[in-house]
């Protein structure tokens, strides 16, 4: 309601508030719901000053098989924060002389810059070793110093989550409690096991007529691709070093040597669901000659006696206690064909014969599985009445594995 008065050149309006009126706001902030992945990496400000705030970051491994192993962390800032303290964790590069140098060090003059962790534009952070655990400075931080491992959770809860703390120091215009600037610019080793192939162990079948001089016999095989199990040993160089370089996994000064095996089978877990699960099973020919009637048997421990079916072979389970299973090429194809020169032979590697079939078992009446955990994978593997050498129990926990 509006009332107007002209008496005495003067004006009075009373005004009325509409009912119906309804103040626009603006649009609301909508956050995206969290989501999981294999790796869960969270930011939480822990305590906020004018000029600086301490953060946590905690980096979690839900990945059932994956495993991580010198995890390293970058991210950029975009607002010319230096991390001044840092526990739990430590950064590459640490020059004093950049941070005098930098607009931080024109605005903070009376800091002490030599005791800054860093003053780069692009993080990059690293585990601490378990050493430094108990240190009063760096250390003394839950799930802190694992040297950068962490393991499914189903092996251990504890080692599955990393964590470090740090202290940031903000520039103007960002000088009080409330400005919290993070740009979506993470990156992370991701865990490659879960794409990775273990291949045989290094002198599998022996390193007696190998130059030691130009391999190491005491090291590690290297994770492959895939697609790296189709090609020779001697072929596989390159392919480990690029899939290792884009891992941001380390490659020794002196690879390892090979497995010297002519026969390599791969066990590879296909689906896990409530009422049963499928593995594949691949043998390799790396010899110049045939296998006639060759078998394979794997002893599946408590998983065996839920061996249902094999859909390119022949399958037996090996009586008394249906632990084992023994496949066998179907009539006609009970030879295993030796390897061959590629389409090429003066470009392409050489081609292993090979036969493959997926494998299917129930869970029914068997309690307690757990498939990505290790009871998907053999205990124990035979070819032709020979046992085979199984990769250590933590690379097993791969979904692909070569045995030999």
């Amino acid at each position: 309601m509006i009332l107007f008065s002209s008496t005495g050149g003067n004006m009075q309006v009373c005004c009325k508030r509409n009912p119906k009126f309804k103040v626009k706001t603006g649009p609301k902030t909508k956050f995206a719901p969290r989501r999981y992945g294999d790796l869960n990496i969270v930011y939480d400000v822990l305590q906020s000053f004018g000029s600086n705030y301490l953060a946590q970051v905690t980096i979690d491994n839900d990945s059932p098989l994956g495993r991580l192993d010198r995890w390293n962390l970058t991210w950029e800032w975009m607002r010319g924060e230096i991390i001044n303290t840092m526990r739990g964790a430590y950064t590459h590069k640490r020059d004093p002389s950049e941070c005098l140098n930098s607009k931080a060090g024109q605005y903070y003059k009376d800091l002490d810059f030599s005791q800054v962790m860093n003053c780069q534009k692009k993080q990059d952070i690293s585990d601490l070793p378990p050493e430094r655990k108990e240190d009063n400075v760096t250390g003394k931080l839950p799930y802190c110093c694992k040297n950068g491992t962490l393991l499914p959770p189903i092996m251990d809860p504890w080692k599955a989550r990393s964590m470090f703390q740090l202290q940031v120091f903000k520039l103007p215009p960002d000088l009080n409690k409330t400005a919290l600037t993070l740009e979506d610019r993470w990156s992370s080793q991701s865990s490659v096991q879960m794409r990775a192939t273990v291949p045989c162990n290094t002198c599998a079948c022996g390193c007696n007529d190998i130059d030691t001089d130009t391999c190491n016999a005491d090291c590690n095989p290297l994770l492959l691709p895939p697609d790296a199990l189709l090609v020779p040993f001697k072929n596989r160089t390159l392919k480990a070093k690029a899939w290792a370089k884009q891992n941001h996994m380390p490659i020794p000064k002196k690879l390892p040597c090979p497995d010297n095996c002519g026969v390599s089978i791969n066990w590879h877990v296909n689906t896990d669901y409530r009422d049963g699960w499928t593995a594949r099973l691949t043998v390799f020919n790396w010899r110049d000659f045939a296998f006639e009637d060759w078998f394979v048997a794997v002893d599946m421990g408590k998983a065996g006696p839920g061996y249902e079916n094999v859909y390119s072979f022949n399958g037996t389970r090996v009586p008394p206690n249906n632990r084992t299973v023994m496949f066998q090429g179907l009539p006609g194809l009970n030879y295993l064909v030796g390897q061959v020169n590629g389409t090429n032979p003066l470009r392409d590697p050489a081609v292993p014969g090979k036969q493959q079939s997926v494998i299917s078992f129930t869970k029914k009446n068997i309690h307690g599985l757990n498939i990505p955990g290790g009871d998907g994978f053999p205990t124990k593997v035979f070819f032709n009445g020979e046992e085979c050498a199984l990769p250590n129990i933590s690379q097993r926990r791969a979904q692909d594995i070569g045995v030999v």
